[in-house]
């Protein structure tokens, strides 16, 4: 397969455009462009790289710094061989053409497919995976994306309570956590929380099933001196 390649192409992808840039097995760079993101510009990309070359997709290598998405399903859905890379190693290949650090789409591209030509076996070859193979990874990449988002907002509610409400604080490890949310709701304010009755603790703790802790844990700590605030130093998440 290896010998088989005759075309090489580098993408460098953006969100709204990416730059192409296609070489010979020379490494004569035959032609450049930009392509705007989307099913249009994918496919007209396809069918330039088609025209250029005079060649069919299987003996036209692209590189690029993603092994999935839909630029990658394209081009392997229309044929092409599909080479990912990671953008450190591109940092590499990159020293070879220039020592400038400042981003340039076009030499990237370049750098990609001329690096594809002289050391193909730095890259993964990538392959289409089967229907359920991408549907698990979409829902590992979903529960990674919402995990980061939990962790991110528990740091800023973290960083809030510190500011005029840290005896909350000492309640949780996790400040996402329902139950916390909810004694939060409660309780938005050392000012409320002092209010809250025996009873009202009592339950809350047995509706979430706090069984490690008696109510009188929760309590004791509300009933601690709050930090002097004035009124308008804070709101409350629901305001």
């Amino acid at each position: 397969m290896a010998e088989e390649i005759e075309w090489f192409v580098g993408i460098d992808w953006a969100s709204q455009s990416h730059q192409v840039c296609l070489v010979d097995a020379r490494g004569e760079c035959l032609g450049e462009r930009a392509v705007a993101h989307g099913g249009a510009g994918i496919e007209e990309l396809c069918d330039w790289l088609i025209a250029r070359t005079g060649a069919t997709p299987e003996v036209i290598g692209v590189a690029i710094e993603m092994t999935q998405g839909p630029v990658v399903e394209a081009l392997l859905e229309r044929g092409f061989c599909v080479y990912g890379i990671n953008p450190k190693q591109l940092d590499r290949f990159r020293d070879r053409f220039t020592v400038a650090g400042a981003k340039d789409d076009r030499r990237d591209a370049h750098v990609l497919a001329d690096s594809l030509r002289t050391d193909r076996h730095a890259f993964r070859r990538l392959s289409n995976d089967g229907p359920v193979i991408v549907q698990l990874r979409e829902w590992s990449r979903m529960t990674d994306d919402l995990q980061q988002e939990r962790t991110r907002l528990a740091s800023r509610m973290r960083e809030q309570l510190w500011r005029y409400y840290p005896q909350m604080l000492e309640l949780a490890d996790d400040f996402a956590a329902d139950w916390f949310l909810d004694l939060w709701n409660q309780a938005p304010t050392p000012a409320k929380a002092v209010r809250l009755r025996e009873t009202t603790i009592e339950r809350f703790v047995k509706t979430h099933r706090l069984r490690r802790w008696p109510w009188g844990h929760i309590s004791s700590g509300h009933s601690v001196s709050p930090l002097p605030a004035a009124p308008a130093s804070f709101r409350h998440r629901g305001a």
